[in-house]
């Protein structure tokens, strides 16, 4: 076991590390659309969670990348952690991933060689499980540890599932349980049970490979991973993409049981803060228990799914093959006026 604490070398954690997204669109307009190309399918315009290349003979070659500050304090558990999130991007658009490169930014005056070494060795061991090249990347000296992916996939374009495209009356489905965000900042402040030690890891280690099998299904309209924006933020652009509202039953939400007593201990990363800022309108007014779970930033978090009711029990069927006891727990409705998501229980 390693006695290294990355955690206390860097001011953030995982995926709450990302810039709010209503700051993120300010970056993303000014920077504008870029060059366009016939071939570029999906871009920069719609939050997609990754680009998209027509390879012209039916498929396309997806391209992401995904790299954070230490959410653990375990240098393999760092890389392994890393290199799942980044690969989800792939898998949450239907496609198979088969290369990637290494990011890597080291503190050297703090952190041996030797510590990074392992952060890599746990992202090798993640891409070698998963079928991934892992091929080289780039390194520089920095003030704090940063560690992910550039990955490229491959996708039928047939199969190929983004944002938009949900449609009025799709039932929802998660496939991993919220409060990532939580465990993990209860941790980094020394709150967290030795018997929930590996609750976050567990989860975050937990691939979404199922995205594959999901996306071959007719009647899954729209699917996405949830991370640094929480389930609000990502399920708020799956809205404004397929022009709908989104009810959700708090009731059934999936979330990690364990992480509510630290929520109300006060383990509520300043990430979630920020994701409830940046929806604005777009989130109602609600209570503290709701908008902190809603708005926790999940770090490797779940697929989000819009399914046609009528292929249901297919989506849930698939979940079984894969050890998942998936149920829905909210429906796309109508829009009407800001607010794009409505909360119940």
């Amino acid at each position: 076991m390693s006695t290294i604490r990355l955690t206390q070398y860097s001011h953030g954690a995982g995926c709450g590390c990302k810039i709010a997204p209503d700051v993120l669109d300010s970056i993303l307009t000014k920077a504008g659309p870029g060059a366009t190309n016939a071939q570029l399918i999906v871009g920069n315009q719609g939050r997609e969670d990754a680009a998209v290349y027509d390879l012209g003979d039916g498929r396309g070659m997806i391209a992401t990348t995904d790299f954070f500050m230490p959410i653990v304090d375990d240098p393999f558990d760092f890389g392994r952690i890393a290199a799942t999130n980044a690969i989800s991007d792939i898998f949450a658009m239907g496609g198979l991933p088969v290369m990637a490169l290494g990011i890597l930014g080291w503190p050297l005056d703090k952190l041996s060689p030797d510590v990074a070494g392992d952060v890599m060795a746990g992202a090798q061991a993640v891409c070698r499980e998963l079928g991934v090249a892992l091929a080289g990347g780039h390194s520089i000296d920095a003030p704090e540890p940063i560690f992910g992916l550039a990955v490229n996939g491959l996708v039928d374009l047939a199969h190929l599932k983004l944002n938009k495209g949900a449609k009025k009356g799709d039932v929802l489905y998660l496939t991993k349980p919220l409060g990532v965000g939580i465990l993990t900042t209860a941790e980094k402040r020394g709150l967290l049970e030795q018997g929930h030690q590996d609750l976050a890891r567990r989860t975050m280690l937990e691939s979404n490979r199922i995205g594959v099998a999901l996306s071959r299904i007719q009647g899954v309209n729209a699917m996405t991973d949830v991370t640094g924006f929480g389930l609000a933020g990502h399920l708020a652009e799956v809205c404004q993409a397929s022009g709908v509202a989104a009810h959700v039953d708090f009731r059934r939400l999936p979330r990690l049981a364990e992480a509510e007593g630290y929520r109300r201990q006060g383990a509520v990363p300043g990430g979630t803060e920020r994701n409830r800022i940046a929806l604005g309108h777009q989130l109602p007014e609600m209570d503290d228990v709701h908008w902190q779970w809603l708005c926790d930033p999940q770090t490797s978090g779940g697929l989000l799914i819009a399914v046609d009711p009528a292929w249901s029990d297919d989506v849930e069927r698939v979940g079984r093959e894969y050890g998942l006891a998936l149920a829905p727990f909210g429906d796309m409705v109508e829009s009407h006026g800001d607010a794009l998501i409505e909360v119940v229980g």
